[in-house]
């Protein structure tokens, strides 16, 4: 699966990108966890993903597997896919060299989800992403944010409102495995990934 590197000399040769819509007021909310994610990583590892380019806030960080652009994109949720696309495109770099952090209604707040590849799920930001890519085999992080999962109305209203002070403490205890994911991803070592970190709060 982790072939040939494609990116263009001096530019970036993998995608991270966390999921969330960017205005305030979805700050802190369970639809952001992506973006929630990727704030926790740039604080750990020391730089700022505040550039806007490709329809984005973006850093391009040189880690030991190449150059990482890091991406929240500011499309929001159902269009993920215009910003990651774009940057994909630009730098020639592959579906299985992006990965994507997200949140997921169906598992329990403080549970992850590590997946090489797979369908939407109803996730408008993946379903735009697999539209965008034309493919759905990139890896992608899941992070649970609770099942009780109601339906219509009451499910938009669910993922735009915070977790309770108990999720997020679970969700957040997972933060530094949720990093060390995506550095295993872009190791080529997705399954050892999956073996340490699969599992719930």
């Amino acid at each position: 699966m982790f072939g040939k590197l494609f990116g263009k000399g001096g530019g970036a040769q993998w995608i991270v990108a966390g999921l969330g819509n960017p205005d305030a007021k979805y700050d802190g909310s369970r639809h952001n966890m992506g973006f929630i994610a990727m704030d926790y990583i740039a604080k750990k590892k020391g730089f700022s993903v505040n550039r806007v380019k490709f329809q984005a806030l973006t850093c391009l960080h040189r880690e030991e597997a190449g150059q990482v652009l890091y991406m929240k994109p500011l499309t929001y949720m159902n269009r993920s896919g215009d910003a990651i696309g774009e940057a994909a495109r630009f730098y020639k770099i592959p579906a299985d060299h992006v990965i994507v952090m997200c949140d997921d209604i169906t598992l329990p707040a403080g549970t992850i989800r590590i997946r090489a590849k797979g369908e939407a799920g109803g996730h408008n930001g993946l379903k735009s992403i697999i539209s965008q890519l034309g493919s759905s085999e990139f890896p992608r992080i899941k992070i649970g944010v609770g099942n009780n999962t109601p339906s219509g109305d009451e499910l938009v209203d669910f993922v735009l409102s915070s977790p309770s002070k108990e999720d997020m403490e679970a969700i957040m205890s997972r933060m530094d495995e949720i990093m060390a994911s995506q550095d295993l991803i872009k190791e080529g070592r997705l399954e050892l990934a999956q073996s340490r970190y699969n599992r719930g709060k």
